[in-house]
């Protein structure tokens, strides 16, 4: 395995295509695409990294995992009265499917779905105790307390996030947001704004993967769903591109990381912040195909 994942990073460096950082938050268009970590949990319990696997970045939308586990932990099947289950064939941010569907959210991955999860995740509570609540739990799943919130990039996101405030002012409209927008907001902002590595991340993945040396903190009904959701909406408009390319269930987020599954087998964590045209890791998403296709991984 360390041998597949030195050939890949030298693969990749090789190649020198690496896309573009998100141009729309200011703290992550900055960073220096040029940069790739990979790292992956095997069964037997040991992990394997190269590249800069000590880099902490930005884990965005790879955050709406975790607040879904939480949310199905806390209210469990009743989340589904609130969003739906399928692929949107839409970008992270539209609002167009929202309108036509009345303030139904696709899916829990796509923005509108991650306010409405957040949403259901605050019930009342305080902001910080809901943060409180995510950021426990993935210190918990990847068994490391230093994982933190990057207030910068919160209020960076704060700043530029008018798409998401009007996904939020929508939802609200049509009775899908029980709590004030801008406290959801804030929470959700924060939320995407958790920095881990790609080694803290592939530890993380254990959990849904099924992994024996993971902490059991969801049930295998629910990770199985996580799985399902990951596979056909983890990469929003490029999640049939993914699934063909690498067969294995997938959360990315525009920091550039992206969280792989391969059920009983391993976790994987992958970073490079460079995007492609569907907002995904661009380098990250072909070094995920040239490990599926090293290790036949595919569930397919």
């Amino acid at each position: 395995m360390q041998e597949t994942l030195t050939s890949i990073v030298a693969e990749i460096f090789a190649e020198d295509d690496w896309g573009q950082t998100a141009q729309y938050i200011p703290e992550l268009a900055s960073i220096d695409p040029k940069q790739f970590a990979i790292s992956v949990c095997t069964a037997d319990g040991r992990q394997f990294n190269a590249g800069s696997t000590d880099k902490r970045f930005s884990i965005q939308s790879i955050s709406k995992v975790f607040a879904l586990v939480a949310a199905l932990g806390r209210v469990g099947d009743q989340l589904w009265t609130r969003v739906s289950r399928e692929p949107s064939g839409t970008s992270f941010d539209s609002v167009v499917l929202l309108e036509q569907e009345k303030g139904h959210p696709r899916n829990p991955f796509v923005n509108a779905g991650a306010i409405v999860t957040t949403d259901a995740l605050l019930s009342g509570r305080e902001p910080k105790l809901a943060l409180a609540e995510v950021l426990g739990l993935i210190r918990q799943m990847s068994d490391c307390d230093d994982i933190y919130i990057n207030d910068v990039v919160a209020a960076s996101e704060q700043k530029t996030g008018s798409r998401n405030k009007a996904l939020a002012y929508y939802l609200q409209s049509h009775g899908n947001l029980h709590n004030a927008p801008d406290l959801t907001l804030g929470t959700y902002f924060h939320q995407c704004a958790i920095e881990m590595t790609t080694a803290q991340l592939a530890m993380a993945g254990r959990s849904l993967a099924g992994l024996a040396s993971a902490p059991r903190v969801i049930s295998l009904q629910h990770a199985r769903r996580v799985n399902a959701l990951m596979m056909t909406c983890g990469h929003y408009d490029g999640s049939g591109d993914f699934a063909f390319r690498v067969g294995l269930p997938g959360k990315s987020g525009v920091g550039g990381g992206i969280l792989i599954v391969a059920p009983k087998v391993a976790s994987i964590g992958i970073w490079s912040p460079g995007l492609n045209h569907y907002g995904n890791s661009h380098a990250g998403t072909r070094a995920a195909t040239m490990l599926s296709k090293a290790t036949n991984w595919s569930v397919f």
